[in-house]
């Protein structure tokens, strides 16, 4: 008799207005970081393909450069690709991030995956961003393709309308 194998079942991107999937990664220090400690407080999740690469390099500078627009939102933001811990502190410790990187390293992807921006052929997470609200809530999706930059603007748009402003 021949077993049949089932294929794992299709992963979906979060849709503004669900409830954000939690999860719990170490950060750049071997700290553990779980979504759900962040109530009370917007976070925004950001998945970038890997450390010391151009393009995310340029992103997650740009999110430095004007951490102001997310503290002014009461926004935490929390960056994650599928490094190993060790990378993310060397890269945070050579860029001066001041904000968690965090390590989906093992098992490889699984939060990426969770989140429906893991790439199979490649094995990195692809750039989506996820402004999720103090309650837990999906507010504001975005999953860019290869090679395509996030817009900052974007992200300052999303955070005003959580604030009202």
């Amino acid at each position: 008799m021949t077993e049949v194998q089932q294929a794992p079942a299709p992963v979906h991107v979060p849709q503004v207005g669900q409830l954000a999937p939690d999860f719990e990664l170490l950060n750049q220090y071997g700290e553990p970081v779980r979504l759900t400690d962040f109530r009370g407080r917007n976070v925004v999740v950001v998945f970038f393909p890997f450390a010391f690469s151009g393009i995310c390099t340029g992103e997650l500078c740009e999110i430095r450069d004007n951490i102001a627009a997310f503290e002014d939102s009461d926004a935490t933001v929390l960056a994650i690709s599928v490094d190993s811990k060790f990378a993310q502190r060397a890269y945070a410790e050579h860029e001066h991030f001041g904000f968690d990187l965090l390590a989906d390293f093992w098992p490889h992807g699984a939060v990426a995956r969770n989140y429906g921006v893991f790439d199979e052929a490649s094995g990195m997470a692809l750039r989506g961003t996820f402004i999720i609200d103090a309650a837990g809530t999906v507010r504001y999706v975005v999953v860019n393709p290869r090679g395509q930059a996030r817009d900052l603007t974007e992200y300052r748009r999303a955070l005003l309308s959580l604030t009202g402003q």
